[in-house]
């Protein structure tokens, strides 16, 4: 094991230990990038960016981890910067676009709702995966634009469904940095004339870690709009219960990640148990996300689940096609009333 190596690893374990801020129990961790010097003249400009190659390779990997820098890693870096300089473009060129997941109530799987997801079809590419491009345009500094026109556009395809259906909108960090998300959305909510009650933003906890303060005042602005709140990947990230005491949620949405894992840790079991009874308790709604059997739809449910989404009740759909579904799982609904949950087919996928 060379130096540079053990280096790496003690450096990640050290600062990775918890220490106190303020009272609180904070935890780090760290991604290394290393570049070696493999001729005794070497530019230190290309030196760093060598490491910073490599960092972005760790990152890329799973973070908490290190990478050292190999040549092949020049072209991945040059793909990158291509896709970012198609990105910047794609907002002009009407190349993103929505499709909208459904979200059904526990029970009785009537939608109630829509998830707004973001698609991006590059015209040499095809479609690019939101898992490659959201990163991207996140570091590109560009992922504000991008929300805010995702923001004006569900809020405009919304307001054409019937009440009460409403529709749930992802937000970056970075676009609580900006300082305009309160004014973005009331300008939306303004032009388009939607209802503000139809309207769920989603965040992340990561969203505490810094400014707290702020983020939480101008949740309580949007809140006091009457917009939900919901918060978006619970525990798989930080879970820190006094963020639901700080600030009154509407909805906790627990992540498919946990869900995958029901079959195959029972652990999970416990975890997701204690998730929703903490969200009951509360006096919050929860969703699990990433329902595709029916054994999963029907634990949840024996929890007391309240909402679910998955492909199990539908894949996401184009905009146009949500009047359709909306009708055709409002017959179904009917049709099965009465009848025991699982004796039909529930799968509402057209």
């Amino acid at each position: 094991m060379s130096a540079s190596t053990l280096q790496a690893e003690k450096l990640i374990e050290a600062l990775h230990e918890p220490y106190e801020v303020s009272g609180k129990k904070v935890e780090v961790g760290a991604s290394i990038g290393i570049a070696v010097a493999d001729r005794e003249e070497v530019d230190a400009n290309e030196l760093l960016n060598n490491a910073d190659l490599a960092l972005y390779r760790a990152k890329a990997e799973g973070k908490g981890i290190y990478r050292f820098y190999k040549h092949e890693m020049d072209e991945i870096i040059k793909e990158r910067r291509a896709l970012e300089s198609d990105l910047k473009k794609a907002l002009k060129n009407d190349e993103l676009s929505i499709m909208y997941q459904p979200l059904v109530r526990a029970g009785d799987f009537r939608v109630v709702g829509f998830e707004a997801l973001t698609r991006w079809k590059h015209p040499t590419r095809g479609y690019v995966p939101p898992s490659e491009f959201i990163p991207i345009a996140e570091k590109a500094g560009i992922i504000v634009d991008i929300g805010d026109w995702v923001i004006n556009e569900a809020c405009r395809q919304a307001a054409i469904w019937p009440s009460p259906f409403t529709v749930s909108v992802n937000l970056s960090p970075q676009q609580f940095q900006s300082g305009k998300i309160v004014e973005v959305v009331t300008e939306a909510l303004m032009r388009t004339g939607l209802e503000p009650s139809r309207l769920e933003l989603e965040i992340t906890e990561g969203l505490f870690m810094e400014r707290t303060e702020s983020v939480i005042y101008t949740l309580r602005e949007l809140k006091a709009m009457g917009v939900s709140i919901a918060m978006d990947d619970f525990g798989t990230g930080y879970s820190s219960l006094s963020y639901l005491l700080q600030f009154p949620f509407d909805k906790l949405k627990i992540d498919r990640s946990l869900i995958n894992e029901l079959d195959n840790d029972p652990a999970t079991v416990n975890v997701l148990e204690a998730i929703i009874k903490l969200g009951n308790v509360l006096g919050l709604h929860v969703l699990a996300e990433g329902i595709e059997t029916d054994d999963q739809a029907r634990f949840l449910i024996g929890l007391n689940c309240s909402f679910l989404q998955g492909y199990l009740f539908g894949r996401p759909l184009l905009a146009d096609q949500v009047p359709a579904f909306i009708l055709k799982n409002l017959k179904e609904t009917v049709k099965n009333r009465g009848q025991t949950l699982f004796e039909t087919d529930i799968s509402l996928a057209g």
